[in-house]
């Protein structure tokens, strides 16, 4: 018994002396950390692969623990000569943060809402105002005591009650997306003992202003999966199950009409979906389904008057808006408003009284359009620069002639509008305040376009400081996401002049898996077309390099999540268009991330990726997984990021990543792996703290192209 004590201590010994010893002779640095390898048979389709590191899996293992801490402390030692300069981007991009400052206030129920913060705080104060704003602030919530004591604080789904007395929220201390919810009594200031955890964080309030309907998580999987219904002052153990969604491949939510009227469950994937609703007057009575789910049908509900209207694909790949009583719901229901058109993808809508909103999107550009029910007549807004996003902001009254909206540009800061869609003019009710010696003139926005091998041309958002010749000499940092059909618009970021004024160009790849050209454009980047992705961000760094933006040699490449995926994917591929590569929470190991249905999210995204159950979908997601396909090649130098309780993409996928590149690369470019400890996917939670996460990326990036200030 006491050899067999005297062994484990050697072998720990041993263990950790493997971890943080230097044993290879590649690498500038050679104090890397090293990961033993223990080799774990993964077979399925009469194939067998061999995972060195799946021991990684095990959060709860100390020798896990030790190594990611053994890797962050190499990634400090290797960023030590930045540290100065990481303190000065952080008070740099401090700098011109506002401090003090608050969101313009809107009008629901007889309150006007906004949140705002104060000079040294890190987290939002919700307050709202009765009837005017010049009547006294009541603060709803102050977020900064409630996080005090906590690494990470996040708060949620903010609800007010109809009768206005009642606020429900939701607190994730952990960065795992699973939010406690509680209520508060906003006339007594009271937190109500009603305490409901592992939720999405939001609630639908019924209309007798007791009743709340929220949505559980599976514990294991995170999938939001069941509906409840809660009576103030239960026990939420006692609370009734409403619905459970069975089909793995769905998730579901609840919430309540614009209208008030309804409250709606959604039933969701990546193909089809599915409505239910009651009367929010009346909350005990049977949900009924709107359209039953069929495969490939999307759809999406909103209430104005007696009408439910329907934004679908039903015939329309670019949708189209249909409208249906209230009394008959199903599609053979439907009358089309708005139909469909091949060049115009329609993203969303808003419905007043007397007006229609309709977001759209064409040639990747957005537009809204105005339509005034009454006259049938219609327009749409002006917008003068080249490159720019717009998109419906807050509107919670019907009866308004006002439209908020949100604009902006790579030179425009973050600026919200009122529209009035009678008289056709617009009031500037904020911009971003952008403190220091910004101007917007200093610097130049356009669109490019990069031609792919198969003669598709791929749009590029790009900005950078006036007066850059085109000689190839400029780093530049190109970035892209390209999954799930999310448009990365080229938004405005006070936190990027640091790159721009450093004499960097900062280009955004719309590639295929988005919807910037519309649904075929995602269509053409997913399941068995998902290399379209990949190999278009290759493209549009070899046209930047063509046309003497840059060149290899001064190329940075940057995603996360299904973009992280998109950095593992290009770096297999075409790793010489490459300087560095920074990819944050990537998803990495597609394949048996994919092949286990525990993990949070799998059964949700077949739709997506495939499902690698089925052979021709196992070999083609196999041919790009960016962990499976690691070779003996020359490697960009590479930062890494996660979070040990990211609940989207688990850390261990990272870690096994960088414990494989290491074994097989042949350069002796840097590769660092940054673990938060302490947080999941989003990182860190308050607003100054993520400043010394792009403060880090920022440096690394620097210190390969040598600028040190």
């Amino acid at each position: 018994m006491r050899k067999n004590i005297l062994n484990k201590s050697l072998l720990l010994i041993l263990i950790s002396f493997m971890i943080l010893s230097s044993c290879s002779e590649k690498g500038a640095d050679k104090n890397f950390p090293i990961a033993k390898k223990i080799a774990k048979e993964l077979s399925i389709h009469n194939d067998t692969r061999i995972d060195n590191y799946y021991w990684l899996n095990d959060r709860e293992n100390q020798e896990v623990i030790d190594y990611l801490n053994a890797e962050n402390k190499y990634t400090k030692e290797a960023l030590k000569s930045t540290e100065k300069f990481q303190e000065d981007l952080f008070t740099e991009m401090k700098s011109r943060i506002k401090e003090t400052d608050e969101s313009v206030p809107y009008e629901k129920n007889g309150y006007f809402y906004y949140s705002r913060y104060e000079e040294g705080k890190e987290y939002p104060i919700y307050c709202r105002k009765k009837e005017s704003l010049d009547n006294p602030e009541e603060i709803l919530l102050d977020v900064n005591p409630m996080a005090e004591g906590y690494d990470y604080y996040q708060i949620n789904g903010l609800s007010v009650s109809p009768d206005n007395n009642l606020l429900s929220f939701g607190v994730d201390t952990v960065s795992r997306r699973m939010y406690t919810l509680h209520v508060k009594n906003l006339v007594t200031g009271e937190i109500l003992i009603d305490e409901v955890p592992v939720t999405t964080g939001y609630a639908a309030w019924a209309n007798d202003n007791k009743t709340m309907f929220y949505t559980k998580k599976d514990e294991v999987t995170l999938r939001s999966n069941k509906i409840y219904k809660h009576i103030l002052g239960q026990n939420f153990k006692s609370d009734k199950e409403i619905f459970e969604e069975k089909d793995e491949t769905f998730g579901t939510s609840v919430w309540k009409s614009k209208s008030g009227k309804y409250i709606m469950i959604s039933s969701y994937n990546t193909m089809s979906d599915e409505y239910q609703f009651i009367d929010a007057n009346k909350p005990n009575s049977n949900f009924k389904v709107i359209q039953k789910r069929e495969r490939g049908l999307e759809y999406s509900v909103s209430h104005f008057g007696d009408y439910f209207y329907i934004k679908t694909n039903l015939d329309a790949k670019n949708f189209r808006l249909m409208k249906t009583s209230v009394k008959k719901t199903a599609k053979e229901n439907w009358k089309e408003v708005i139909a469909h058109r091949e060049d115009v993808f329609l993203e969303g809508i808003e419905l007043f009284k007397d007006f229609l909103v309709v977001e759209e999107r064409e040639q990747g550009l957005s537009k809204l359009r105005i339509i005034n029910w009454e006259t049938k007549e219609e327009h749409y807004m002006n917008f003068d620069e080249e490159v720019y996003m717009a998109y419906i902001s807050t509107n919670p009254e019907f009866n308004s002639n006002l439209l908020r909206f949100g604009y902006a540009s790579m030179t425009t800061p973050n600026s919200t509008y009122d529209y009035n869609m009678q008289t056709q003019e617009k009031e500037l009710k904020k911009q971003q305040e952008v403190l220091g010696d910004f101007n917007a003139e200093n610097y130049e926005t356009k669109r490019l376009w990069a031609t792919a091998d198969d003669g598709t041309k791929i749009p590029m958002s790009i900005v950078y400081k006036k007066g850059i010749e085109l000689d190839g000499n400029n780093p530049t940092l190109l970035y892209a996401y390209g999954s799930y059909g999310a448009t990365m618009d080229p938004y405005f970021s006070s936190v990027r002049l640091s790159l721009l004024d450093r004499g960097f160009v900062y280009a955004l790849a719309h590639i295929r898996g988005g919807q910037y050209l519309g649904r075929q454009w995602y269509e053409d980047g997913k399941l068995l077309n998902k290399i379209n992705t990949f190999s278009d961000f290759n493209d549009c760094a070899e046209y930047l390099i063509e046309s003497k933006y840059t060149s290899s040699e001064k190329l940075f490449a940057m995603g996360g999540s299904a973009g992280g995926l998109l950095m593992g994917a290009i770096v297999n591929m075409q790793p010489e268009l490459y300087k560095g590569v920074v990819a944050q929470v990537p998803f990495v190991d597609v394949v048996t991330t994919m092949l286990d249905e525990s993990i949070p999210l799998t059964t949700g995204e077949f739709d997506e990726w495939g499902n690698p159950k089925d052979k021709e979908y196992y070999d083609y997601m196999l041919s790009y997984s960016p962990y499976d396909q690691v070779k003996a090649q020359n490697y960009p130098a590479m930062l890494i990021t996660t979070g040990l309780h990211d609940s989207q993409v688990q850390y261990w996928e990272p870690a096994k990543w960088v414990a494989k590149l290491r074994d097989m690369k042949t350069d002796n470019n840097v590769l660092l792996l940054h673990t938060n400890m302490e947080t999941g996917h989003g990182g860190a939670s308050g607003r100054f703290e993520a400043l010394k996460e792009y403060a880090m990326e920022y440096a690394f990036m620097f210190q390969q192209v040598g600028i040190k200030e």
